[in-house]
């Protein structure tokens, strides 16, 4: 368990034992209140009861204002708020600083903070915007509307502006008279701006100050780990690009020579690999960059050892294949596989017998595992060591290290690749993808929504479609499209 784990927990329980000491306080002064109301307006006065509970409502009173006013208590408050908040926007924020990270981040904000709107923007537009005001909007993504923000932009200070005047919305907004405006910085450069808009100035205290700006830093500190993150897999890609450059020329000859002698003695089956020859490199090609499907990428993979059971023959390498097609789907680093497999066919092939090489993948929980495995030779303890921590910069060695590498820059620390080899029975290799399943669900769900809105947008508009003739009656038919027969 980590210390920011540790603290959060402390927090939490402290903060959970102040609350049940102010409820109970508050109990208490509520019962000898209720002993005082009966002593005083009772048939009989008792002066001893009176004052007793007189004593003790106005000690348990005390006690429960001190306990709730308490600065310890209130900081203890905000700090919990703020961490909560945190762990929640981290999670908003994940796949980059966009319209949609926005909008959850200031729908997220609104109900810990006293502001009745809160928006985002980056140096030009609007990206996020939760509160009253929200249909004077219109569109996100449209240009920033205030000079307050502009300046804000341009010259990185925080803004509080306590009249309509200062907040200068082009429409003046019922319900908006006051605002904060915080940069969102990284390093020296202004990325954009979080606003809380405010009922009346009044509502403007320091705190609320200081909370914005803290909301403030916080974000922009985690749109730099995700600028920071952006630059590591643009790093990542570069480092594939500069392994593709590095493809086995041996393994160009050789198929060359391969189908050169299959011409003479085979021509059909030199036509079908000079084909797959064509299509492996033309996939090689368009691979180079972004993520491809682990089917596309299993897909390439395959072609290699087909062009490499030509050369070696279709008694001594077999191929096994078994990636279930929902799984297909998901999007995976290019160049993932093939690496592993030419290490098999480097290191792995027996002097005599066959060298079955499979590739298999499955889902455990929320996370997805991708297993290449041959059944040839083995390696010492030695010369995994070498594979897994190479001493040369170029070749096969560094290709399977940078699979590690880039599975960690994609898909996060908790990803990794694991070798297990045993002289004499083979090499079992196992990628593991942590979280892809979830990230796959969500993709599934997504296409679903939009299957069901496009179904519903068909409907309507054949209603409309039905509506409209039958209103027209046999006159002369309305010229428009039809969007009931669009297909997509």
């Amino acid at each position: 368990m980590g210390n920011e784990e540790k603290g959060m927990r402390l927090l939490v329980a402290r903060n959970n034992l102040q609350l049940l000491a102010e409820a109970g306080f508050l109990c208490l002064a509520l019962i000898s209140g209720c002993v005082l109301g009966w002593a005083m307006f009772g048939e009989e006065h008792n002066l001893m009861v009176m004052s007793v509970s007189g004593l003790l409502f106005t000690l348990f009173l005390l006690l429960t204002l001190a306990f709730m006013f308490e600065p310890d208590h209130l900081k203890a408050k905000q700090s919990l708020l703020v961490l909560d908040v945190a762990s929640q926007t981290l999670e908003a924020m994940r796949d980059g600083y966009d319209t949609n990270s926005a909008q959850k981040v200031c729908e997220l904000l609104l109900p810990n903070v006293s502001a009745c709107a809160v928006a985002m923007t980056d140096n030009k537009v609007v990206l996020g915007y939760c509160g009253i005001g929200r249909a004077d909007l219109g569109r996100l993504g449209g240009r920033i509307r205030t000079v307050a923000t502009a300046s804000t932009v341009k010259d990185g200070k925080t803004r509080v502006l306590r009249s309509e005047a200062e907040v200068g919305l082009p429409k003046p907004v019922k319900g908006i008279r006051a605002a904060i405006i915080v940069p969102l910085t990284e390093g020296k450069d202004t990325l954009g701006t979080l606003k809380f808009y405010y009922s009346n100035a009044s509502r403007i205290s320091e705190s609320q100050v200081s909370i914005a700006e803290g909301f403030g830093q916080l974000l922009s500190t985690q749109i730099a780990a995700l600028r920071l993150e952006d630059q590591k897999k643009l790093a990542t890609s570069m480092e594939l690009k500069a392994l593709q450059s590095q493809i086995n020329p041996h393994f160009l000859f050789n198929t060359i020579n391969t189908m050169a002698s299959y011409c003479r003695i085979d021509p059909d089956k030199a036509r079908v690999m000079l084909r797959e020859f064509a299509t492996f490199y033309r996939a090689t090609l368009e691979n180079s960059s972004d993520l491809i499907s682990l089917e596309r990428e299993v897909a390439q993979t395959v072609r290699y050892l087909r062009l490499e059971q030509c050369r070696f023959g279709e008694d001594r390498l077999a191929i096994e294949v078994d990636v279930p097609a929902e799984l297909g789907e998901l999007e995976v680093p290019s160049f993932m596989i093939q690496p592993l497999v030419e290490n098999s066919i480097k290191h792995a092939f027996p002097a005599e017998g066959e060298l079955t090489i499979g590739i298999r993948s499955e889902r455990r929980g929320d996370d997805i595992l991708v297993y290449v495995t041959d059944n040839g030779v083995g390696m010492t303890e030695e010369a995994l060591d070498n594979i897994l921590h190479p001493v040369s910069e170029t070749g096969l060695g560094i290709a399977v290290k940078n699979v590690n590498d880039r599975l960690r820059g994609y898909f996060g620390e908790g990803s990794k690749m694991t070798i297990e080899s045993e002289l004499g029975k083979g090499t079992f290799v196992t990628l593991f993808l942590k979280g892809c399943a979830c990230r796959l669900d969500r993709e599934h769900e997504k296409e679903e929504d939009l299957a069901d809105e496009f179904a519903q947008l068909k409907k309507e508009a054949k209603e409309e479609t039905s509506l409209r003739n039958l209103s027209k009656g046999s006159g002369e038919k309305e010229d428009f499209i039809d969007l009931a027969d669009l297909k997509i």
